[in-house]
């Protein structure tokens, strides 16, 4: 069964910075696209960033510049380093691992940024 752990999630000041990681209990990482998604409490869940075809990134036009996604396949495990945060990125942040039609999530990691 597939599993994937995030953790690093938590209160932070506007301004602050977070590093989000995910960790997959998965035979063969590499071959997956590897994302971050969130849902803020009303909203649809919308992707963040992502990491296709083993390198190519790509970011919503709301984080570009602060946000850095990343992954280490020996660790199986995805990064999201967030800075110069702001209390719209308040959320919960999902990891999520696509192949074709395989798609895995991870439980969600509550980030809230506010004063």
């Amino acid at each position: 069964q597939v599993q994937l752990v995030e953790s690093g999630g938590g209160l932070v000041q506007p301004g602050g910075s977070l590093r989000l990681s995910c960790v997959a209990s998965i035979s063969i990482f590499s071959i997956y696209d590897v994302a971050w998604y969130r849902q803020a409490p009303g909203n649809q869940r919308e992707l963040v960033a992502r990491i296709i075809s083993g390198s190519v990134t790509s970011y919503i036009d709301s984080v570009k510049g602060r946000f850095t996604i990343s992954r280490d396949n020996a660790k199986k495990t995805v990064y999201l380093q967030m800075n110069s945060l702001k209390p719209e990125d308040t959320a919960v942040y999902y990891c999520n691992l696509q192949r074709t039609i395989r798609s895995y999530w991870g439980q969600g990691t509550q980030v809230t940024v506010s004063s």
